[in-house]
């Protein structure tokens, strides 16, 4: 029967032994594409290659870590995730929005250009449909326009939740054309 004292032994030897091989407990800056690419799913592909960025990135806080295409991932993730929880208003709102610009691009380069239209609209309900990548003016320039703009983006907000594409698939199959840019 194993005790305590066996099981903290253990657990300190793993520790210990971790810490010499040069690991330690937090995530790893890699990651392996080849075996998240062997997930048959492409949403929990998506879904375990952004977990990956996110642990990496800080959760976006250090972006300077990732490649341009690792960012591309990243930058649509959040949209998805941000307006599925609450909406485009919540996308602004958020840190997720200091990329905005970065985000229509990233649509963009995917091929998801149903769903860029739909961001696109949303985007002209701001000023000169400039967003600011700063959170505090963006913020203070949403609370000034979101009465004027919930209608549109309510309705945007819907159409985007009828994904008429698959973002999923169309993310893995960018990941794997850029595959060289993912660790």
């Amino acid at each position: 029967m194993t005790t305590r004292v066996q099981i903290t032994f253990i657990i300190s030897s793993l520790i210990i032994f971790t810490n010499c091989t040069g690991q330690d407990n937090q995530s790893d800056s890699t990651y392996m594409i080849e075996e998240i690419l062997k997930i048959e799913d492409p949403i929990q592909a998506i879904i375990e290659l952004d977990s990956k960025l996110n642990e990496i990135s800080d959760y976006g806080d250090n972006l300077d870590v990732l490649s341009d295409a690792e960012k591309v991932v990243l930058f649509v993730e959040n949209l998805e995730r941000e307006v599925n929880n609450g909406g485009f208003h919540q996308f602004f709102w958020n840190s997720s929005g200091d990329y905005a610009n970065e985000t229509l691009n990233a649509l963009k380069l995917i091929g998801a250009n149903k769903t860029a239209e739909i961001v696109s609209r949303v985007y002209a309900e701001w000023p000169d449909s400039k967003i600011p990548s700063d959170r505090t003016s963006r913020q203070n320039i949403l609370d000034k326009i979101e009465e004027k703009a919930e209608e549109t983006w309510n309705n945007c907000d819907t159409q985007f939740f009828e994904y008429e594409e698959d973002i999923s698939s169309l993310l893995l199959t960018y990941v794997k054309a850029n595959k060289n840019e993912f660790k």
